[in-house]
This record gives C-alpha cells, sequence and structure tokens, in this order.
C-alpha cells in the first residue's frame, strides 16, 4: 500500500482551495438514479468514496461517466439490476443510500450491509424503521438487505438523531404516494444539499436543515445539473494544519457559517480568524491555549473534526479534556498519537490531553479516514520524519492532500507501493 512520507516543523503559508463535500457526494450521487434521466453532478472531490460509488452504479446498468475530474455524468435511464453487492460496496459506508434511491424508484432494493470506517457500532435500524413505515418489507439476511414494497407517505419520529437514516427516507419518500414528515431529523449541511438536490429534480422536500422535515411525494422526477457545497471537514483540516504549524493559511471555497464551531474553538485557543464571504484566514501567531470540547451534531462539534482537533490540543499548552458524545470507539488512533509523542489518556468517551513540549516523528498507521488526516497533521509539527501508512483511509475523504499541503510549504510525499 501507499506510503505518505512528512518532514515536520514547517510553517503552513498560502492559500488552499476545499474541494465539494465528501458526505454530500455519497448521497446525491445514489439520490441521481430517482430520476429516469440525465443528471449532471459538479464540484465533485475526487475520492475513492466517489469512484467506489460510481463503479457501483455502473455495475447496476447506471451509465456514469466523469465529464472532468470534478464533474460526472449520470444516465439511469437503463439500470438493469437494482443489486448492490459486499464486493462492490465493502469499501464504503454510503452504499446504504443505494437502498432508499433504489426503492423509492423501483420498489425493491438489495444492497449489502454498509462497510467504512470501524469506529464503533453504526447500526442501520433507524433506516430500516423508516423504510416499513413508508410500507416496505425489510430482510436481512448473509450480509444482504433486502427492501420491497410500494411505499405510501406516513410520519416517522427517529429514535435518534441520525444523519444517514434522515437523508435515506427522504431519498426513499419523494417518490412516495402522499405526504411524509420525519421528525427528530438531522441538521447537517450535506442533508440541506441533499434536499436542494433532490427538489433541483422536482421532488417537493420542506424543512430540511431543521428537526422536522416534509416530504410531498411526486410521480416523477427529472434530470438536474447540480453543483455540491464544500466540504466542511476538509475545510476544518486545513484549519487545523495552519493552527498546529504556527501557520497563515487562507481557506478558499467554503461556506464560512458551516465552520462556526470549529472557529469559536480556535479563537478561544488564541488562533487569529478573519472570515471572508467564502474564505477563512487562519493565523497562529501566539502559542495556542487548551480548551475543552464536546463533539455534537450538527450545528455543534463534528465528531468528524475530533481526531484533527485531539492532535491539536496535544501540542497545546495546559489540560484539554475531549468528550466523544456521537460514536463510543473512535479513540482508537489514539496509539498512534502517542507513538509520535502525545499525552492523552482515554476513559471511555473522554480523553485527556496534556499539551506536550513537542511530537517527533515515528512510523504510524492510520486506523480510518479522520484518524488518518489528524496523523498527517501530526507528521506537520513532529520534529523529523513521519510515515504514515494505510494511506488508502485517507484516500477515501482527501483530494489530492499530499499536493495541497507542498502548495502551503509542508515538505510530504507519497510512496507508491
Amino acid at each position: 500500500m501507499d506510503k505518505l512520507v512528512i518532514q515536520g516543523g514547517r510553517r503552513l503559508c498560502g492559500e488552499v482551495s476545499i474541494s465539494g463535500a465528501k458526505n454530500a457526494a455519497v448521497a446525491i450521487i445514489p439520490a441521481a438514479i430517482l430520476a429516469d434521466d440525465v443528471c449532471i453532478i459538479e464540484n465533485l472531490p475526487y475520492i475513492e468514496d466517489v469512484i467506489s460509488l460510481v463503479d457501483t452504479l455502473n455495475q447496476m446498468g447506471v451509465k456514469s461517466e466523469f465529464v472532468d475530474k470534478n464533474t460526472l455524468r449520470i444516465d439511469s435511464r437503463n439500470i438493469q439490476n437494482f443489486c448492490a453487492t459486499y464486493e462492490a460496496t465493502r469499501n464504503i459506508r454510503a452504499s446504504y443510500y443505494l437502498l432508499g434511491a433504489l426503492l423509492g424508484r423501483f420498489g425493491q432494493a438489495e444492497v449489502s450491509m454498509p462497510g467504512g470506517c470501524n469506529f464503533g457500532t453504526r447500526p442501520i435500524d433507524q433506516h430500516i424503521k423508516g423504510f416499513e413505515a413508508l410500507g416496505a418489507e425489510v430482510t436481512v439476511e448473509h450480509g444482504m438487505v433486502r427492501a420491497t414494497g410500494h411505499l405510501t407517505g406516513t410520519q416517522i419520529y427517529l429514535d435518534v438523531v441520525s444523519v444517514g437514516a434522515t437523508i435515506n427516507i427522504m431519498l426513499a419518500a419523494v417518490l412516495a404516494e402522499g405526504v411524509t414528515v420525519i421528525e427528530n431529523a438531522a441538521k447537517e449541511p450535506h442533508i440541506v444539499d441533499t434536499a436542494n438536490f433532490l427538489n433541483s429534480m422536482g421532488a417537493k422536500v420542506k424543512g430540511a436543515g431543521t428537526d422536522v422535515i416534509r416530504v410531498v411525494g411526486v410521480p416523477k422526477l427529472h434530470g438536474s445539473s447540480y453543483m455540491i457545497i464544500p466540504d466542511q471537514i476538509e475545510a476544518g483540516t486545513y484549519m487545523v494544519a495552519a493552527a498546529i504549524t504556527g501557520g497563515d493559511v487562507v481557506v478558499r471555497n467554503i461556506i464560512p457559517k458551516h465552520m462556526e464551531s470549529m472557529t469559536a474553538k480556535l479563537i478561544e485557543m488564541h488562533v487569529d480568524i478573519t472570515e471572508e464571504d467564502d474564505a477563512i484566514r487562519v493565523c497562529a501567531s501566539r502559542p495556542l491555549q487548551a480548551v475543552n470540547l464536546k463533539t455534537q451534531v450538527y450545528p455543534g462539534f463534528p465528531t468528524d473534526l475530533q481526531p484533527q482537533m485531539t492532535v491539536l490540543l496535544s501540542t497545546a499548552k495546559g489540560t484539554s479534556i475531549l468528550t466523544e458524545n456521537v460514536w463510543e470507539n473512535r479513540f482508537q488512533y489514539i496509539d498512534e498519537l502517542k507513538r509520535l509523542g502525545a499525552n492523552i489518556q482515554v476513559e471511555g468517551r473522554i480523553a485527556i490531553i496534556e499539551g506536550a513540549e513537542r511530537l517527533t516523528g515515528a512510523e504510524v498507521s492510520s486506523t480510518d479516514l479522520r484518524a488518518g488526516a489528524a496523523l498527517i497533521l501530526g507528521g506537520l509539527v513532529a520534529q523529523g520524519q513521519t510515515v504514515i501508512n494505510n494511506v488508502r483511509f485517507i484516500d477515501r475523504g482527501y483530494e489530492d492532500i499530499e499536493y495541497k499541503l507542498s502548495a502551503l510549504g509542508a515538505d510530504i510525499c507519497r510512496i507508491k507501493a
């Protein structure tokens, strides 16, 4: 497998442009097959999760092809089967969105249980609950989820706030008869983006971004051309990269409102933040100060930026307490950070972080996508050389990360397998 090699200690300066949102892309691509037509998706991040989804669609008979690196044409007029196998979907969590899309359009779907990063129990019971409430019959056998039935609008209350279930039920409901109301819905920006895409195809979705979403079923959807929002998590990662290296970086092509929880914590750590219409300048000229942090559903601090903040707090003065409220086992990567010299103690869902005088380079392995990003950040500030294995996790969610960091002044290169 590929490796990333980093010579640490370089201050990052300059500008970086953020790619399209991974979490929006992996929902919008399956959503496109709800239309018996052609869709053009722009500002797609060219990452492994997107490539895997495109390959899966093509195996189902969809004609999907990249017009350029970040633009995808999806022609779903000739879908030949409604099954997404384990082999096709084993590396991506978002494969479950094919359930809602296929069930919504064809009344049948068969999709392997989702793969993706392993950092705790990630059930799909709320997805199934929603499909069944809409009138589908759902079974899980031999690792495959099968759903069939004629869908009718209904009222659905989610037992827990679930991004995946909110989107999946939304996908299934847009072509159902009648009105569907999703209560206790998640509010993340990529839910709003998915709803906006569905509406651009002729769907009637209201309330996305609030905890009550109302979907009025329509008979048919048409093709659309749509541009995906910027990636909130990638933006946060580069903001941390600037802060951890004492740098001065302008992060462009973002929506600053999506970054408010990150911005607030960086300011609390004595990082200087300047907002523009579609950019944020991060300048870290003062010693970083310890803060306490709790992950929450949006608009709280995102769990997908928790590993990046953990390594940043490892370089701050004082003791920080970080509480992970979303996933119960997201601290698996801590032992790898300790190899870089981080001083962290984990007690259940709480990490107690003592700021270290310095981090030192070592050979480490990423355990999941965001943990891999955290190890890169650690390598940027560590003295000496850091070698990161299992880069495939990082490639799932970051487009051209070594090139973007190199352009900011980092000494980072990829060694091909």
